[in-house]
């Protein structure tokens, strides 16, 4: 494995000083923008504070299950194996698995277009998961990038 794939021994906020977390941050509000150009949703910048609860939920709980459950379960399991170890430009065969069923389960609550947008993202929290071993970068990021697209396409 190279060092983007290989899980550093570091303490548990690390990421923060790392650069490949604040650009993974950075690319949250462009696809922010890119999806807002390209489906031009009629937003209610106010709902938030309308369905508080709702927002928190998305915001908060569901990233943490869901990481908890993909990158820690899922991920976790599937990189004891050999195979699945193996890295392309650091991303791993159980970061790119991981993500897939990630990405297919969003079909069954989400349109299309919009499930299979959740892809990239997977694949950055997946990184994240295998470049530390832990699991708060990807929850950070998760609970991010959440933020933005809920608040935007609610």
């Amino acid at each position: 494995m190279n060092g983007a794939a290989r899980r550093l021994d570091l303490p548990a906020k690390a990421f923060i000083k790392d650069p490949r977390f604040w650009w993974a941050l950075l690319a949250a509000p462009l696809l922010w923008a890119a999806g807002y150009v390209w489906f031009a949703p009629s937003t209610d910048w106010a709902w938030p504070l309308h369905h508080p609860r709702e927002f928190l939920y998305v915001v908060l709980l569901h990233p943490l299950v869901e990481e908890w459950l993909f990158r820690g379960l899922l991920q976790g399991r599937l990189r004891r194996r050999p195979q699945l170890q193996r890295h392309w430009h650091g991303l791993t065969g159980a970061n790119a698995l991981t993500s897939s069923v990630f990405t297919g389960l969003h079909f069954l609550m989400h349109p299309p277009l919009a499930a299979a947008a959740v892809l990239l993202p997977s694949l950055i929290f997946g990184y994240f998961r295998d470049r530390y071993g832990r699991l708060q970068a990807p929850i950070a990021l998760h609970m991010f990038y959440n933020l933005g697209y809920f608040w935007i396409f609610g």
